[in-house]
């Protein structure tokens, strides 16, 4: 194998490759090695996939639906590009085997599209908007290791970590903010085998591309006197500098809710923030929406939004400042 981006190189036989992967991934979910012909990019997904504790046989979980999910595509930055990616992919997954896919940063799927035989079977392994698809929740796959890597991927057949997956093939691009270089989500072609050749890795990255100079176009850059940070590092009480010269001197729980936030701008539950911010498990879902209650009219309208929680703009924290330094 000479580019470990490409899942198949030209001559190869898919069914072969394919039987072979099966018995490396049986080694590895067994006996925690690689074996050949497993390439890089993927023995390295397989090992992070493991620590996350993620198991061969598990499957997505569907974590936002309904109103929650087209609030939330609605205000993605993203959905201002999605009539631009449905004209370069959206009639190629409509008339054949084949999905158009679009995530968020985290590997949450917004967008699910194409024939509609292709949609259910994909529904029977909770490939659908508003599943989670990180390689954290459900271990190697293209969109969520797209993003985890920040490169253009190709997963085929047996190189997905959950074994439901492995009768699909996708391939995956990243696409980032134009004016910082953030990955905002990606964007990801799923089918057949046919998906394996190297063609299908550049397409993706070319539609990936297109979304980034769209975006470029539609959303101008943000002003640096409208940058809001968030300053925690040598206080006991975090400050909140929402631009214009404000500062908003936060209660200690207050500063741990937007630390939260500010770390998961994807946005978080209710029973995750609840977790996250009290050891206590008696503590009720009541209490705390009472807290952010108390919390919401501190902040610059708007700023704190639900469904799920997460903040509307980036905040730049200077502790996330120093991790990335690191």
């Amino acid at each position: 194998m000479t580019d470990q981006w490409v899942a198949l190189e030209p001559g190869a036989d898919p069914g072969e490759r394919v039987r072979a992967l099966r018995r490396a991934h049986e080694t590895f979910t067994t006996a925690g090695t690689v074996a050949r012909p497993v390439r890089p990019v993927v023995a390295e997904s397989w090992r992070r996939s493991a620590r996350a504790g993620v198991g061969p046989d598990g499957t997505a979980s569907v974590e936002l639906t309904d109103d929650d999910l087209g609030a939330y595509r609605a205000e993605h930055p993203l959905a201002k590009v999605m009539p631009l990616v449905r004209e370069l992919v959206g009639t190629f997954a409509a008339e054949g085997s084949h999905l158009l896919a679009v995530c968020d940063a985290h590997g949450r799927l917004m967008w699910v599209e194409g024939h509609p035989t292709t949609l259910r079977r994909a529904d029977r392994m909770n490939f659908v908007p508003g599943a989670r698809w990180s390689e954290a929740a459900v271990g190697t796959n293209a969109p969520g290791t797209a993003v985890a890597v920040d490169r253009p991927v190709q997963v085929f057949a047996a190189e997905h970590f959950i074994r439901r997956v492995q009768p699909w093939t996708c391939a995956a691009a990243p696409i980032h903010d134009p004016h910082t270089g953030r990955v905002l989500g990606a964007v990801d072609i799923t089918g057949g085998d046919g998906l394996a050749h190297p063609h299908s890795l550049g397409f993706v990255q070319a539609v990936a591309r297109a979304a980034e100079s769209q975006l470029s176009l539609v959303a101008p850059p943000k002003q640096a006197e409208d940058t809001v940070t968030l300053s925690v590092l040598g206080r006991d009480e975090a400050e909140l500098r929402p631009g214009g010269g404000r500062r908003i001197r936060l209660s200690r729980r207050h500063s741990e809710v937007l630390v939260l936030l500010a770390r998961h701008p994807e946005g978080m539950t209710g029973d995750e923030l609840l977790c996250a911010l009290y050891a206590d498990e008696s503590v009720t879902p009541v209490t705390l929406r009472a807290e952010l209650a108390r919390l919401r009219p501190l902040l610059p309208p708007g700023l704190l939004a639900s469904r799920p929680y997460r903040l509307s703009v980036p905040v730049e924290c200077d502790a996330a400042l120093v991790e990335r330094q690191l």
